[in-house]
């Protein structure tokens, strides 16, 4: 634990928020460059509403729970004055990318980027006390929650051959939020929330493989044979693993709490490449053919959460098997992805471990899953 420790915090330290901080900030219209390259120059300067939002979490998050720095809080002052300037439509859905200036490029017609502007502005809160952003923040979550039952509102079409779906994502999005509300704000409904998420969750383990699925028919609806009720992100199944275990700490079941560890065991077992090392990205779980073509790749993010997940595994059951674990995943993670020549980490690497993208940031790779696997990893394993 210690290795892991000093290794993390000095990843966190001297490699990845420096990286951000120095290439990042727009001085000049606000918000946050997200597409750099290798070295931190530029290739793109649209904003990405996920990870304007996103950046503003990580260091309204940096200031509470690392240290009270100044650089840190101004870093989410200057990004939040934009998200909250620029951000929204009329009917206050939130746009999907900005220009540089902050003029509406791209609309995305789901919840996710309503998602991260909802936490952004509850970790800023936090860290300033600042209510107009409270109050936001929880008019904000319960628009999310009527969004996902209707997804009508948010101006998607339900046409005839749509099957009623619950989604993995959805189920994640909605724990993710409850469980950070529940600890600021006083309202019963917050539990019956989490209670909800963790019996969705339950809807989605697949018994046979021990993973969770993405997509289920809901109120038993029956599909054809359609590779989305097949279909296995195992770095997603990981990551909601672990918010459940999360959830199942307000919400007590020794049932619900074996099946995540299962999730956590089952998707590694299943996703990772014995031949080459490292996590696919998508699988179908009957070994069919997928429709996405990046399937055999290996992203950085489903590394980072099984890192978290592996400790969190063991700090709940205190096995060493869950360490065999992390020492593999740690290992090929650190191989492949992070770079010690310009800081923070490379994304993306095709089935045999080679880059296939220089680039550091993109219009979804931003300052998240690196720094939030790396903090909340020392904070656990101090506690372990």
């Amino acid at each position: 634990m210690k290795k892991f420790l000093e290794k993390y915090q000095t990843d966190l330290l001297d490699s990845v928020i420096p990286f951000w901080m120095k290439h990042s900030p727009d001085n000049e219209f606000g918000g946050f460059f997200t597409c750099l390259d290798r070295d931190g120059s530029v290739y793109d300067t649209k904003k990405y509403m996920w990870l304007q939002s996103r950046q503003v979490w990580m260091f309204s998050r940096f200031y509470n729970e690392l240290e009270k720095k100044q650089e840190y809080l101004d870093l989410a002052n200057m990004g939040l004055r934009f998200i909250r300037k620029f951000g929204k439509d009329p009917d206050e859905r939130i746009y999907f990318s900005l220009t540089r200036e902050g003029k509406p490029y791209f609309y995305q017609r789901k919840p996710y980027a309503a998602v991260f502007y909802m936490l952004a502005l509850l970790e800023y809160y936090k860290a300033t006390g600042e209510k107009t952003c409270l109050d936001e923040s929880v008019e904000l979550f319960w628009k999310i929650v009527e969004w996902i039952k209707n997804p009508q509102l948010m101006g998607r079409a339900t046409l005839e051959g749509q099957v009623p779906m619950s989604s993995l994502a959805n189920v994640m999005v909605i724990a993710s939020m409850a469980l950070e509300l529940i600890h600021i704000h006083k309202d019963p409904r917050y539990k019956q929330i989490i209670a909800e998420a963790s019996a969705g969750a339950e809807k989605h383990y697949d018994t046979e493989h021990g993973v969770l699925i993405e997509n289920v028919p809901a109120d038993g609806a029956e599909v054809e044979n359609w590779p989305e009720t097949r279909f296995f992100n195992p770095g997603h199944s990981i990551e909601t693993a672990w918010f459940w275990l999360d959830l199942l700490e307000h919400v007590p079941n020794p049932k619900r709490q074996q099946m995540a560890l299962n999730t956590i065991e089952g998707s590694i077992n299943i996703g990772w490449d014995d031949e080459f090392g490292g996590l696919y990205y998508f699988m179908d779980l009957e070994d069919k053919p997928t429709l996405q073509l990046e399937s055999s790749m290996k992203l950085w993010w489903p590394h980072t959460e099984t890192i978290y997940a592996l400790l969190k595994a063991y700090r709940v059951t205190g096995k060493s098997n869950w360490l065999d674990w992390l020492e593999k995943v740690d290992a090929y993670a650190y191989q492949h992805f992070a770079d010690p020549k310009y800081g923070e980490w490379f994304g993306y690497c095709d089935r045999r471990g080679n880059l296939t993208h220089t680039c550091k940031g993109g219009n979804y790779k931003g300052c998240f899953h690196v720094p939030r696997f790396l903090l909340m990893s020392t904070q656990l394993i101090s506690n372990i």
